[in-house]
């Protein structure tokens, strides 16, 4: 599994080779952040880019990145100080049926896809992966202390979990098609949002079921083109943070794409949350 941190980017091969074991297992157990990243629609590289750029080189945070499913539970969680998610509720173990779906994949010209000997055929159908004890291990992880910044398409773990659901507060409806939308603050005293102006991205609008206390949210994504999606409107829920036990949680919506993750004022929101989900505001 993967680790960044600015102390090794900075230190050399050799600094590293002198830690003696004791030293080095200290380092592995202090680390602050797991970021369980990546899926079919999101490939963990570029998540692992865009936050590797906000919390390990501007924010000095050790991060584990990974998109091993498993280690989403109690024990693994009990390691770190903040989890981070950025996935959907969905896997295809037996594979895909649409070649599109693969990055390097180009639809116009690409060759008839031939096998000898053939591969058995799939039906192409997604499982949802999350089990009750993973459910209860980020539920339990929350409330005795930790913290949880959830992105952009959890909301789509949320129907399959009730514990998850509780957590983070929504289940989602969907999104149109990528598009530009404004997002505007809608509390501007909350240390999350202080200092924040509103901005616009292009970007899926998520669409979500909110099911916690109004005063909790934050942030709302506006179709200014007057652009609606099915019967839910221009407007949608779009950032919120709580305290949830003696831990607190943060969601934020948007993130399909990497410029949103890197919009300045969305920088600037992220830190805010990191800060105030790890209580250093």
């Amino acid at each position: 599994m993967p680790r960044l941190s600015r102390r090794s980017a900075l230190h050399s091969i050799a600094a590293f080779a002198a830690l003696a074991p004791g030293r080095a297992a200290q380092r592995e157990a202090n680390a602050t952040v797991f970021a369980l990243l990546g899926d079919r629609y999101h490939n963990i590289d570029h998540y692992r880019t865009a936050l590797g750029r906000i919390l390990v080189r501007d924010m000095d945070l050790t991060v584990d990145f990974s998109d091993e499913l498993k280690l989403l539970n109690t024990a693994h969680l009990t390691r770190y100080k903040l989890l981070v998610i950025l996935r959907d509720g969905m896997i295809w173990p037996d594979g895909h049926t649409n070649p599109a779906s693969n990055a390097g994949w180009h639809s116009s010209g690409s060759p008839k896809i031939v096998s000898d000997p053939p591969v058995t055929p799939t039906d192409g159908k997604p499982v949802y992966w999350i089990t009750p004890e993973q459910g209860r291990a980020v539920r339990q992880f929350v409330e005795k202390g930790g913290a949880a910044l959830l992105y952009h398409n959890v909301t789509y773990i949320s129907p399959h979990n009730e514990d998850f659901r509780d957590v983070l507060g929504a289940v989602t409806l969907g999104h149109p098609p990528i598009r530009p939308f404004k997002v505007r603050i809608t509390n501007r005293e909350h240390p999350i949002t202080r200092g924040v102006r509103d901005f616009i991205v292009t970007d899926e609008q998520h669409y979500m079921v909110y099911q916690k206390d109004p005063r909790h949210l934050l942030i709302e994504s506006v179709n200014e083109d007057g652009l609606t999606w099915k019967e839910h409107g221009t407007k949608a829920a779009a950032g919120w943070a709580y305290d949830y036990g003696k831990g607190r949680v943060c969601y934020l919506a948007p993130g399909h794409l990497i410029d949103v993750m890197w919009n300045p004022e969305y920088v600037k929101l992220q830190k805010n949350a990191v800060r105030w989900l790890l209580r250093q505001s």
